[in-house]
């Protein structure tokens, strides 16, 4: 890419098809091993005007290059993987990545002083250049990226002269720098370094003309003076006083290497020892899901050797048990539990535990712990098993979670646990798993565990913090000021790092004023070395150093319980309208009274320490008003449910299919929001965990109208990945806040919604008697999109139970009522669903009309998840038409888009729906691979019926095979009985007989 974009296969190059293609391979390439969204595709390839089918045309670009790719036997492979593509490739495979490593090593070598090999390093990294960065590309995005590239080429020419003169070598660089400012006249930094080589050199008066020309260039094309920087060289020249370099000064240079720079590097990017990996397939990407849920390790970690060594080797199974490996670190607050346990799980996560590392923050200390079947959901989730999949009951969610972990070596840190009870179900069954657990309880009930407790640091690794924050010269330079200080705040580790951040934020203080202030205030120092009073002492010294308005905003921020903030709540919680609220929250961060908790879309993110959590919220009590609080908490509230309202829209391309209540909402700088909700069901994702805490916190504050309207407005991502349980959770606390106010339309809402939880669980009986006493209060009420709901969910009950004619009945009156309502996307949902049974009852040309209806309201309004249903029965109708090929085309294109939103289950249903397009086409052989593949797809994800049902579609295909046939049977017949599928059953045991 350093030049015009090149590929070299195994064969020779590649020939890459200019123009799509082309942009497309060139933004994998800069972003190899990374995932890059389809979005972002479509934007560098047709920026502010995509066509309708940009993101077909992507995918079929993609698919063209993954051939390519693959035929020319080479050392990447590109992937799909939700949402978008990722290109697998060693990084010394890449000319950028490896100019850039090249430059970072040069850099590094300079810094310890092997400034010769720094030189050898620079210039084979500018060797690899073959003209200006992906030349002949035409996407204005990549012309940016290129130019930064172009950019950094140059920077690296600067920096190997700048080495070079420090040598001593002016003389030999003249010639290289005069042409360097010709070709880049608005360089002042080469402009110097050209005056300075040519003085060096003994030339005088080119050296001063040289300084002319570069104030003319200047002067012609910006209109300005020379930098500071040339006009001093100017004035020493004149004055005989520019020194020269001092190559003596430079530290002693190593012997020289053996191994040629450029390929050393390209060795330690891609190591030969190492065996690359074949590109794995989707499915296999899923059935290999590998979690990486540990968060940063912390830069400035200091702990006592021997208890790391001794934590990581009980871990790796060293002490020759036979159990799972099991650890607990306990301690009172602040003396750096959770801070060890991610220490010690990183070092062990690549070499010990290759199949990844699990991790949940248990929130014991708080109010609302986790519960273990939350948090099982959440690792099978992660572990890549579909929400809709995951059962509902402890038992049976662990039995699956031990069976997914047997033959896997994963690390679980379980942080923050209340006790034994929380733990003991999280356990694997497998040895080669462990599990590493942080508690402040003693956890004496773990069977087999090994125990860490910890205390203050001694007074060396408390000196060693300080320095590491502060600098290791302001330590030394008043080491008995430093040993006092450890000694006032107790050598606690949070203590201390709050007191060393107010230094660090002002280095103008010396230690010994800081040791000062603290015994100002001696009888909170007393108390510093007795429990919990200690830590509020430590606490109130640096909150009573923030500023008015910073300790306001400490106190409002502890109303928020998600274990991260983003950014925006600053400005809710103060009704502050500024573009960038984290302004508000840097002036914490500097006193380490929030942490910076990492980067998300559209922002930072901020974490409290649970303690000064609870400091903040004494404070608030008291500082406060209950209509103050109120207040902000309403908007604060207020601007997670716009969020989630806006997700909401840009799913289903408006406000459709939903219910919203009066509350206020308070709206988050736009462009935050805009940035934020680029992937809305990301976005959802992400935020799932506040967003259920918010439905629980508003109906226990009062807001019961903003309670039901955020948990339905939630729906949007419960049933989208399966979250049956926290669908009811939330509905069940939002139901009990509106029944006690009076809310008659909120009960209805969350007595609608609960009954498409019911029916999505087979509970029928218990769905329509929700529904009908929704419907009931809705037609009171006269609320035609609340009606239009019911009905349609009616419907779907008859449909299922084989009640044709009701169901048609039904989804009529739901058809008018949405149309009442001028809901759009809810008119397309029926026409699709009430399209099945015209087409069941071979009422072929009405079902076309209804589906082409509906596929053009979801084009019209880019709902995608709705176009993918749509297609699907366009596929099965084509397929009744005898149209086997354009079934195959809209079946494939539908894969795709399930594939690209990760929904593992419509995947499951489309591998079957091609394997059975191609049996009516005569193509067993196609047809038995897309069932075969069928199979693996459901039961990698422990969808037994789904691969069942695989099972037997095969099984019909393979009457001549008798022995295959009951292998795929056998099993079968057992998942059919256990699920009481009678029919199915039926017919697997009479092939299975005629085997």
């Amino acid at each position: 890419m350093l030049g015009p974009l090149q590929v070299q296969g195994v064969g020779g190059p590649l020939r890459v098809p200019p123009g799509r293609q082309e942009v497309i391979l060139a933004a994998l390439l800069l972003e190899s091993n990374r995932v890059v969204s389809t979005s972002q595709l479509v934007d560098l390839i047709w920026e502010d005007n995509p066509p309708e089918t940009a993101r077909t045309q992507v995918q079929i670009c993609v698919s063209r290059l993954r051939k390519l790719l693959a035929g020319a036997e080479g050392e990447a492979t590109l992937a799909t993987r939700p949402p978008g593509y990722v290109l697998h490739t060693d990084a010394g495979n890449v000319d950028a990545a490896l100019f850039t490593s090249l430059v970072q090593r040069a850099r590094a070598l300079r810094e310890s002083g092997d400034a010769e090999e720094a030189v050898g390093l620079l210039r084979s990294a500018v060797t690899l250049w073959q003209g200006e960065c992906l030349t002949g590309l035409d996407s204005g995005p990549l012309a940016n990226k290129a130019r930064q590239l172009n950019e950094e080429r140059l920077a690296a020419v600067e920096f190997r002269i700048r080495i070079e003169l420090e040598l001593g070598r002016h003389d030999r660089l003249v010639g290289e720098l005069q042409r360097l400012t010709h070709e880049h006249p608005l360089r002042e930094k080469l402009h110097g370094q050209l005056i300075q080589a040519l003085y060096w050199s003994g030339r005088q008066a080119e050296a001063l003309e040289a300084f002319r020309t570069a104030r003319r260039y200047l002067a012609e094309e910006l209109g300005l003076e020379p930098s500071r920087e040339l006009r001093d060289l100017e004035a020493a020249i004149l004055a005989g006083e520019l020194p020269p370099p001092n190559a003596a000064a430079l530290p002693a240079v190593p012997a020289a290497r053996s191994v040629e720079p450029a390929r050393e590097a390209r060795a330690e990017l891609s190591p030969a020892s190492a065996e690359i990996p074949a590109t794995p397939s989707e499915e296999t990407l899923r059935q290999d899901t590998v979690p990486h849920q540990l968060p940063a390790d912390i830069a400035d970690f200091v702990a006592d050797g021997q208890r790391l060594a001794a934590l990581e080797k009980a871990l790796a199974g060293g002490d020759g048990r036979g159990t799972v490996p099991l650890a607990a670190i306990t301690g009172k607050p602040g003396t750096g539990k959770s801070t060890l346990a991610v220490h010690v799980a990183h070092a062990l996560a690549e070499t010990g535990f290759p199949d990844g590392q699990l991790y949940c923050d248990l929130r014991g200390t708080t109010g609302a712990p986790a519960t273990p079947v939350e948090v099982l959901g959440r690792f099978l989730r992660a572990l890549g098993i579909p929400g809709q999949l995951i059962p509902e009951s402890l038992d049976e969610r662990a039995e699956m979670y031990r069976t997914r972990l047997a033959a896997r070596r994963v690390l679980v840190v379980l942080d923050d646990a209340a006790g034994e009870g929380q733990v003991l179900p999280l356990l694997p069954g497998s040895r080669g798993c462990a599990v590493l657990v942080t508690s402040r309880a003693r956890l004496t009930a773990l069977p087999g565990a090994h125990r860490v407790e910890l205390d203050v640091l001694d007074e060396d690794r408390a000196l060693e913090l300080l320095s590491r924050i502060i600098g290791e010269d302001r330590v030394t330079g008043e080491a008995v000021a430093a040993e006092a200080l450890v000694r006032t705040v107790g050598r606690l580790p949070l203590a201390l790092r709050i007191v060393a951040a107010r230094l660090a934020a002002r280095p103008h203080w010396t230690l010994a004023s800081m040791v000062h202030r603290l015994a100002n205030e001696r009888h909170r120092l007393d108390e510093l070395a007795h429990g919990e009073m200690t830590m509020r002492a430590s606490l109130s010294l640096t909150y009573e150093g923030l500023a008015p308005g910073d300790r306001g905003l400490l106190r409002l921020l502890s109303m928020a319980q998600a274990p991260t903030l983003p950014s925006w709540l600053a400005g809710a919680l103060l009704d502050d309208h500024r573009p960038f609220p984290s302004d508000l929250l840097e002036p914490l961060v500097d006193v380490q009274m929030l942490d910076v908790a990492g980067m998300e879309t559209g922002g930072f993110r901020y974490r409290f320490h649970e303690i000064i959590r609870v400091y903040a919220r004494e404070q608030l009590a008291v500082q406060h008003p209950p209509e103050e609080r109120k207040a902000a908490f309403a908007r604060m509230a207020g601007g997670w449910m716009h969020l989630a309202q806006q997700a909401h829209r840009k799913v289903y391309g408006g406000d459709f299919t939903v219910l919203h209540g009066d509350a206020p909402r308070w709206e988050p700088p736009a462009a935050y929001t805009d940035e934020a909700l680029a992937d809305p069901l990301a976005w959802l994702d992400a935020e799932q965990g506040a967003l259920v805490g918010m439905v629980e916190h508003a109906a226990e504050e009062g807001l019961h109208d903003l309670s039901w309207d955020l948990a339905t407005s939630l729906v949007t991502l419960f049933e989208v990945r399966g979250h049956y349980d926290l669908w009811e959770k939330t509905h069940g606390i939002a139901l009990a806040a509106v029944r006690k106010a009076g809310n008659l339309r909120g009960t209805a809402a969350i007595r609608a919604s609960l009954g498409s939880l019911y029916m999505s669980r087979n509970q029928y009986d218990t769905a329509r008697q929700a529904l009908h006493s929704a419907l009931d209060v809705f037609q009171a009420l006269d609320e035609p999109m609340g009606e239009a709901l019911c009905r349609r969910d009616m419907a779907l009950i008859a449909r299922t139970g084989g009640d044709d004619t009701t169901a048609l009945e039904l989804y009529g009156r739901s058809l008018a009522d949405f149309d009442r309502a001028g809901d759009v996307v809810g008119r397309a949902i029926v026409l699709t669903q009430s399209a099945h049974i015209r087409m069941r009852q071979g009422e072929i040309d009405t079902a076309q009309r209804q589906l082409d209806e509906a596929l053009d309201i979801y084009e019209g309004i880019g709902y995608t998840g709705g176009r993918a249903r749509t297609l699907r029965r366009v596929g099965q109708l084509l397929l009744e038409q005898g149209r086997s090929d354009l079934a195959v085309l809209t079946f494939t294109e539908v894969l795709e888009l399930c594939r690209d939103s990760g929904d593992a289950i419509g995947e499951g249903h489309l591998l079957r729906d091609l394997g059975h397009a191609f049996t009516v086409m005569g193509r067993p052989d196609r047809a038995r691979d897309f069932f075969d593949r069928a199979v693996s797809a459901r039961e990698q994800i422990m969808d037994f019926s789904g691969g069942a049902l695989a099972r037997l579609d095969l099984a019909r295909l393979l009457t001549t095979e008798p022995g295959r046939s009951r292998e795929l049977l056998t099993p079968a017949v057992e998942v059919f009985r256990d699920r009481r599928m009678a029919r199915e059953l039926t017919e697997a045991e009479r092939l299975l007989g005629a085997c």
